[in-house]
């Protein structure tokens, strides 16, 4: 394993519980966290893109994403399985990508971003399945209720989610690569910044929350 890899590790060892302590907790010690993660994004996507004709553009579309993470731990009731369901999903796609691809290499996905391969596409997709369906099988466990059976319209909604994540991850790659730029920040070790943490959350929880909108 290389250092980043580590690094990358024991980063997300130490922040998953943070961020998962906030989103359990909710009310206001979670809008808290979620201010001060708008403040870091919105910093960070400052100094990568200022000065860009898409940088306003920007600016308005992180608002909006931000809200639709505010409302959906919010105002969808005391149970956020939901999302929770996002969460689980949009990081599984992340640790499928970067174990199949780096597992079983394969041709290029995309000049974009020039790690990307079919293989971790596969693994971003497979992932999410398998952990969504673990979380919805232990829900009992975890004190959130009873059980769910993994049905045909969450498989789904979990593959579309996965999908705008994964779409996500590029629009932001597209972005550095035009600021000539490979992290949106350092604050992450093995990482690099919240940007490059959260890059497909961003799309995925606007999608979502349209999602329980039109439906």
């Amino acid at each position: 394993m290389n250092k980043e890899f580590i690094k990358r590790i024991f980063s997300s060892i130490i922040l998953a519980p943070i961020a998962l302590y906030f989103i359990i907790k909710g009310s206001f010690l979670f809008n808290f966290f979620l201010l001060i993660c708008f403040i870091i994004t919105i910093c960070e996507w400052h100094m990568m893109s200022k000065k860009k004709f898409y940088y306003i553009f920007g600016f308005i579309f992180l608002i909006f994403s931000f809200y639709t993470v505010y409302y959906l731990r919010n105002y969808e009731g005391n149970d956020y399985t939901f999302f929770l369901l996002v969460i689980i999903t949009c990081v599984a796609a992340d640790i499928g990508g970067y174990i199949f691809g780096k597992i079983f290499k394969g041709p290029r996905l995309t000049k974009i971003s020039p790690n990307k391969t079919y293989a971790g596409m596969f693994g971003s997709f497979l992932l999410p399945i398998i952990f969504t369906n673990l979380f919805l099988n232990n829900r009992d466990f975890l004190g959130l209720g009873n059980n769910i059976e993994m049905q045909l319209n969450l498989f789904i909604i979990v593959l579309l989610t996965s999908f705008i994540s994964q779409i996500g991850d590029l629009i932001i790659s597209i972005f550095k690569r035009r600021s000539k730029i490979k992290n949106t920040g350092k604050m992450i070790p093995g990482h690099g910044g919240l940007l490059d943490r959260i890059d497909g959350m961003i799309f995925a929880f606007p999608f979502v929350y349209i999602l329980t909108k039109i439906l």
